[in-house]
């Protein structure tokens, strides 16, 4: 793997998608092996927007792996969510217990060798900004077969 690609495209794409006024409220890059073993945690590659702690993303990647996405809810932050839709190769969950009046959300997109997870605030029109926004990054990894 080419981290010095990976990293330039992340710098590069976060600043224009994340942050005040921008499609995404916060994103997390973390590496993924869905056939490794579990009690390895999850290393973060990347991350804007927020501080992630590692036991929690941990905890997050090790419910991607158990596959029961409609089954379970899960913590990012102080946040629980739902899945509400699952796709090909990304989910969609709402926060549960948000005080935000719009609500929050957040898309996961899996690529050959990374877990993208893009944090947005607000509704319908705020999620579709949130796809396509995540699609953009894991489209690019997808082409360099990351």
């Amino acid at each position: 793997m080419d981290w010095s690609l990976v990293n330039k495209w992340w710098d590069k794409w976060a600043p224009d998608n994340v942050g005040s006024g921008q499609p995404l409220k916060a994103a997390l890059l973390l590496h993924y092996d869905p056939t490794g073993p579990s009690r390895l945690l999850s290393t973060i590659a990347e991350q804007e927007g927020m501080k992630a702690d590692p036991i929690e993303v941990s905890q997050f990647v090790k419910f991607v792996k158990r596959n029961k996405l409609h089954a379970e809810t899960f913590l990012l932050g102080p946040n629980e969510y739902l899945v509400t839709s699952i796709h090909e190769n990304w989910f969609h969950a709402r926060c549960m217990n948000t005080s935000k009046p719009s609500g929050e959300g957040v898309i996961v997109m899996q690529t050959g060798a990374f877990l993208l997870v893009a944090l947005y605030d607000g509704s319908i029109g705020s999620a579709s900004c949130a796809v396509a926004t995540a699609d953009q990054f894991a489209h690019y990894l997808t082409r360099k077969g990351l």
